[in-house]
């Protein structure tokens, strides 16, 4: 799942990104609210948090922006404004949600996979599977064949991407965009030693192999 942060404190924000992250978030992060609505535009979120009080665009002019051109993508506003009027006027503006500073990380989380589950219209599966594999979102624990096997964070979050495109061939642009949450140099292959290193783990060790090559396109996960 991508999350667009638009929060200029810049301990708030590194603070929710690291969050995020290590939640299987990748995070595209802007401290003004004019970079923030360019990336809003051009690129498609899962959810998106914006602060109210940013500078070049304030959030409730960028809000207000996306949801006059017609993005959909659910947000979650931050804001150290408290009245009913201020959480009346950002939700009338086109906000999903208004979480007030202070606020527990655990909190904004949980608000956070609230809107994505509305916005995808299905229950947030707890875990995923592939044949005999299964990756469980809330113990973040992978298991194959009833082998539990051990993935640094950067691997579980590209095998939950591709357990949720199981048959989908990605493309690594796909993937870097995904998984990580800014560009890279198109010649790099990052993509290809970190999927080396989760074929290792998830593959090798089975007779049945699911991570496959698609030359000159991507990655496959399947059975």
């Amino acid at each position: 799942m991508r999350a667009l942060l638009v929060e200029d404190d810049a301990t708030i924000a590194e603070f929710v990104a690291r969050g995020l992250r290590e939640a299987g978030f990748a995070v595209d992060q802007f401290a003004d609210g004019e970079a923030g609505l360019i990336a809003a535009l051009d690129q498609p979120y899962d959810t998106a948090i914006v602060d109210l009080m940013l500078p070049k665009r304030d959030g409730l002019s960028l809000i207000e922006e996306l949801r006059r051109r017609g993005v959909a993508t659910p947000v979650l506003i931050l804001s150290a404004r408290r009245s009913v009027d201020d959480r009346v006027r950002g939700l009338q503006t086109g906000g999903d949600d208004y979480l007030t500073k202070p606020f527990a990380f655990s909190e904004l989380l949980a608000r956070v996979q609230a809107l994505v589950r509305r916005a995808s219209r299905a229950p947030e599966p707890t875990t995923l599977t592939v044949a005999d594999l299964v990756l469980d979102l809330l113990s973040r624990r992978v298991t194959r064949a009833g082998k539990v096997i051990d993935v640094r964070p950067r691997e579980f979050a590209l095998l939950e991407y591709l357990m949720r495109n199981a048959g989908r061939v990605v493309s690594k642009t796909m993937i870097l965009s995904h998984v990580w949450e800014y560009n890279f140099d198109p010649q790099t292959n990052i993509v290809d030693v970190l999927v080396s290193r989760l074929r290792e783990k998830i593959d090798k060790p089975f007779e049945t192999k699911l991570l496959h090559t698609v030359r000159g396109v991507g990655y496959v996960l399947r059975a």
